[in-house]
């Protein structure tokens, strides 16, 4: 009687679950040691990245960016097999080299130096909770205005709601601090304080939307500030994959054999053995497989041990439902560490410009790298027509120098609302919107306002006044997609990166009861959800499939790299 070979089944096909597949199936001897199966609930391999085409340009859906190039595997990957070079053009995002257009409601340019001021004040918080290095060069006062600010978000000091301890009120004590320091000093007097005020939180406010979209936390007062400084990001700069990120995917999958991958296959319910149960038959000579999955059209597989590389919030989900995606349900740590961690939206916009008044397609002036600044809630100086959606997003710019499709970004509830929307009411929005901010206004300062804004707004660097018109759109719909429920993970307040090592632990949980019988590994979980210093990136979800694949070669006594 020939021995049933140990059965291995990955659920997923995104980074987590195909880099782990590959270093199963491509280490040595493992082909014949190992039964392996992908099972995906979509129609496509990728998970959260997902590469297309709009406007006859190759963009990104989904994962964008290979954040930092020293150390990074996926690099290194894009690197090997040459997807960093494309005859097509990409989503390259070479505006953001560029000096940005930084423009307010109503259509005023704002002075560069006073924009960069906030911005330098703001990345120099972030560095600070962060734990990086203030570069040379940040004078002693800044440095003061992070360490006053981090003082407000001290566990220890903080007495009061949770959103004391968070990254949103630290910076927030760190703008306060800034306003202090310099509300008396010569450059405010003439501005009548307050108005300059208002702009340079406007400012720091758009600063806080970008950070949104970074950490897909929807509103900043969520987002834990002692756990910044545990994130780890690579050194240098940050760039996108030319040829797409599906390239790497592509890669990954391409030393697995036809049929190995079973796309379709979503999974409704995953049975596994307690320890007791397990245990009893072990010592009874019980042979089955411990893991038993169910799939939405009926049909059951067994395995022997399985990794689960779904996202954070299909967890979420599952451990909420009344059916349960776990049967037994997850031990009460793991399940913790579901609920306590953060997972967001972030949503990506395309809009496709289109040429008017006998405009040749390639003809178009260069739209600029718009940033978008807003009233705040309060001011009576708000545009009626620009929706609410619209003014929690930072910025509109070319995917490429001169291309006719742009971008912009939506986290939290604004990223919800993009995914509800028809396409003309989102074209209509951003015609709105964009009106207002290259509009020929005069200006409603002032007379010192040319200190805040450069007066000629009749601009708009590159568009010359002609006339702008937007025919197409296209978005992502992370949220409400079933497969993901959401972005990528963040940690959350009253949450830590305990969490995020909580839900790399696999089960059932070792334990001793005075015999030498070990519990086989039955459900191991990968995903970038379960990586303490690298959550959140495509990176974190290659090194989260390598673990759990290096996991069971070692249960196996192969050798895992």
């Amino acid at each position: 009687m020939v021995a049933k070979k140990p059965r291995i089944v990955i659920i997923g096909a995104g980074m987590a679950g195909l880099t782990a597949a590959n270093k199963l199936y491509t280490c040595a001897g493992s082909k014949e040691l190992f039964e392996l199966c992908i099972v995906e609930g979509g129609n496509r391999i990728g998970g959260r990245i997902n590469t297309s085409e709009f406007g006859g340009d190759r963009i990104e859906m989904g994962a964008t960016w290979i954040h930092g190039i020293g150390g990074s595997p996926i690099h290194k990957i894009a690197q090997e097999i040459n997807s960093l070079e494309s005859e097509q053009p990409w989503e390259c995002m070479d505006g953001f080299l560029d000096e940005p257009v930084t423009i307010a409601e109503g259509g005023y340019e704002l002075n560069p130096s006073l924009v960069e001021s906030i911005t330098s004040l703001f990345k120099n918080l972030m560095d600070f909770a962060q734990g990086k290095l203030i570069e040379d060069g940040v004078n002693n006062e800044e440095l003061d205005y992070c360490k006053l600010a981090a003082k407000a978000a001290d566990p220890c000091s903080c007495n009061g709601g949770l959103e004391k301890l968070s990254l949103g009120y630290f910076l927030r004590q760190g703008l306060e601090a800034y306003w202090s320091s310099v509300k008396d000093q010569e450059e405010v007097k003439g501005f009548g304080g307050r108005r300059r005020k208002s702009i340079e939180e406007a400012i720091f406010a758009m600063q806080e939307n970008i950070q949104r979209t970074y950490t897909s936390a929807g509103d900043l007062l969520t987002l834990d500030y002692t756990a910044e400084s545990e994130y780890c990001l690579f050194p240098g700069e940050e760039i996108t994959i030319a040829k797409g990120y599906l390239s790497i995917i592509e890669f990954l999958a391409s030393v697995l054999p036809p049929g190995l991958i079973q796309l379709g296959r979503k999974v409704t319910k995953i049975e596994w053995q307690p320890n007791e149960q397990l245990l009893f038959d072990m010592e009874n000579g019980g042979g089955s497989r411990p893991v038993k999955l169910h799939f939405c059209d009926g049909s059951t597989m067994s395995a022997d041990h399985i990794i689960v590389t779904v996202s954070l919030g299909v967890l979420k989900k599952g451990i909420h439902d009344e059916s349960g995606m776990f049967n037994p349900p997850l031990p009460a740590f793991k399940t913790q560490a579901i609920s306590r961690l953060g997972y967001g939206v972030v949503n990506k916009l395309f809009v496709q410009l289109s040429p008017v008044n006998g405009q040749e397609a390639d003809d178009f002036n260069k739209f600029p790298f718009l940033q978008m600044v807003f009233h705040q809630s309060d001011s009576k100086l708000r545009h009626p027509k620009i929706p609410w959606w619209m003014r929690r997003t930072a910025s509109l710019c070319p995917i490429y120098s001169k291309s006719g499709v742009l971008l912009s970004w939506f986290a939290g509830r604004e990223a919800l609302e993009l995914e509800s929307l028809e396409d003309e009411e989102i074209l209509d929005s951003v015609s709105t919107t964009i009106s207002s901010l290259l509009s020929n206004s005069p200006c409603h300062m002032n007379s010192n306002s040319h200190d805040l804004c450069n007066g000629n707004v009749n601009y708009v660097k590159g568009c010359n006044g002609r006339e702008l018109k937007f025919k197409k759109v296209l978005k992502s719909k992370w949220g409400t997609d079933p497969l993901f429920l959401g972005s990528y993970s963040y940690v959350a307040v009253g949450s830590s990166g305990d969490d995020l090592d909580s839900m790399a632990m696999p089960l059932p949980q070792n334990i001793n009861h005075g015999s030498n019988a070990s519990p086989p590994l039955q459900i191991l979980f990968a995903g970038e959800a379960t990586h303490r210093t690298h959550y959140s990136t495509t990176h974190g979800a290659y090194f989260s499939g390598l673990r759990e694949a290096n996991r069971l070669l070692q249960h196996y006594h192969c050798i895992g790299v």
